[in-house]
């Protein structure tokens, strides 16, 4: 496949596109993949695949960034295919002909990639700026439009294969569609990486895992993927939460054990005997900056917050822009906690003027609810600590702190644009300690320095 130095080259870049990806690939992992190399027939790519996933993939979702970076660094091809899979004269409806039976059949027949390769081959490259080319999936799928075929692929398979309940022909055909559009994409990444680099395109075309993409970009599908990263979380937690609050607490006397101990020492209580704590579930208070700036952010916290009702004997939850208002009653058991956070915009008193003003949230969240805070509470306090250069209010912040149990500020901003512009991280962060948590990595780190 390649000469052993350049495999070398190859491994060491594979591992470090890994990392820079967010896959945690260690030292040791990436040598134990370099021994897997040793026992395995380098000349069969899928093998080489396996090899490298089985020693360097944690997780299910970690596995399609890592096929995209093994594509680029170990391509099926390189340059322009050797022999065209159709005529070179054949014209758009041969084209898509051939491409209606490829459809109908196996993805992983070697002639589906072949064709998806020569496609872009032929329809790929487009101009992309004055005098200058690149390759795009697009133009492949316009001129070929799968879509298109569908219902005479679909009458084709029922005819064939009689029988053939017609949901699971459309369901087989939307697999293969779906599969064609991959391949067309990795043969275009490819080519792109041929002329330009494989790292230049490996950073824009690989997203990172779910656990790394930031609260601030996330979009509606990934969003929707952190859902099942949030309720391991909130376990986690509040079994953290619990643990500190027993090791806190050191009981009440045990007077009548103090003086039975006292006896051997001659009636001097030189020990004393206290009652084990009594076991709790801790009390939590989340205040959750709603503002648009964090608006991803704030739902992934309001989805955390809908978990941790499960965990916690009693948490209230209270949302605000520039006044704050309490949205436990929308995170009710059983509620549809997309509904709440859809509900939470139209049906919560938190928005006076629109801009994001934390002094007066402070301010007003101590005079609307006072006894939400108390010596059993945890405080968990979810925004960017930008409060339009607004007063600060730290005086407010304190006595809330001072009355909770613990208390903790997660921002989702990068710790370098803290104290940039409005910030107040610094400020707000001198009181209530303050963690950078700009995605699930971070958040499960934050979880685990409360041990």
């Amino acid at each position: 496949m390649t000469t052993p130095a350049s495999l070398v080259d190859r491994h060491v870049g594979f591992v470090h596109a890994l990392r820079a990806a967010g896959l945690p690939v260690s030292p040791a992992e990436g040598l134990d993949a370099a021994r897997a190399l040793m026992v395995i027939d380098l000349a069969e790519r899928e093998t080489l695949r396996e090899a490298y996933a089985a020693t360097l993939v944690k997780r299910p979702a970690h596995r399609p960034g890592f096929d995209m970076l093994f594509d680029l660094w170990f391509p099926p091809v390189t340059g322009e295919p050797a022999g065209d899979p159709v005529p070179g004269d054949a014209e758009l409806p041969e084209l898509r002909e051939r491409l209606a039976e490829l459809l109908t059949g196996d993805p992983a027949d070697p002639a589906f990639a072949e064709f998806a390769r020569a496609m872009v081959g032929r329809f790929g490259r487009v101009p992309a700026a004055p005098g200058r080319q690149s390759w795009f999936s697009f133009p492949v799928l316009r001129a070929l439009s799968p879509e298109t075929l569908v219902a005479r692929m679909l009458a084709a398979m029922l005819d064939e294969r009689g029988g053939l309940p017609e949901k699971l022909a459309r369901q087989h055909l939307s697999r293969t569609i779906e599969a064609f559009t991959q391949a067309v994409a990795a043969d275009v990444r490819r080519r792109i990486a041929e002329e330009s680099g494989i790292e230049k395109i490996a950073r824009s075309a690989v997203r990172p895992p779910i656990d790394r993409v930031d609260f601030l970009r996330a979009t509606k599908e990934e969003l929707a993927l952190l859902r099942r990263e949030v309720y391991p979380l909130a376990r986690r937690l509040a079994t953290r939460l619990s643990i500190r609050q027993r090791r806190g607490r050191r009981g009440r006397l045990d007077f009548r054990r103090t003086v039975r101990a006292s006896l051997s020492t001659g009636g001097v209580p030189l020990t004393t005997c206290l009652r084990p704590p009594r076991p709790h579930r801790p009390e939590l208070v989340v205040l959750c900056d709603a503002s648009d700036s964090v608006s991803a952010f704030s739902h992934f916290t309001l989805l955390l917050t809908f978990a941790l009702r499960e965990q916690f004997t009693k948490v209230r939850a209270f949302a605000f822009v520039d006044t704050a208002d309490e949205i436990t009653d929308l995170f009710a058991p059983g509620a549809d906690v997309l509904d709440a956070i859809g509900r939470l915009t139209e049906e919560a008193d938190i928005v006076r003027f629109g801009r994001t003003d934390y002094g007066r949230v402070f301010e007003r969240f101590a005079e609307r609810f006072p006894d939400a805070v108390g010596p059993r509470t945890s405080l968990l306090i979810l925004g960017d600590a930008r409060s339009n250069y607004q007063a600060p209010a730290l005086d407010a912040l304190k006595r809330l702190a001072g009355r909770a149990r613990h208390a903790y500020w997660l921002n989702p901003e990068p710790r370098a644009q803290w104290d940039t512009g409005d910030s107040l991280a610094a400020s707000y962060g001198a009181v209530v300690p303050m963690h950078e948590c700009r995605n699930v990595a971070q958040l499960a780190a934050f979880v685990e320095t409360l041990a």
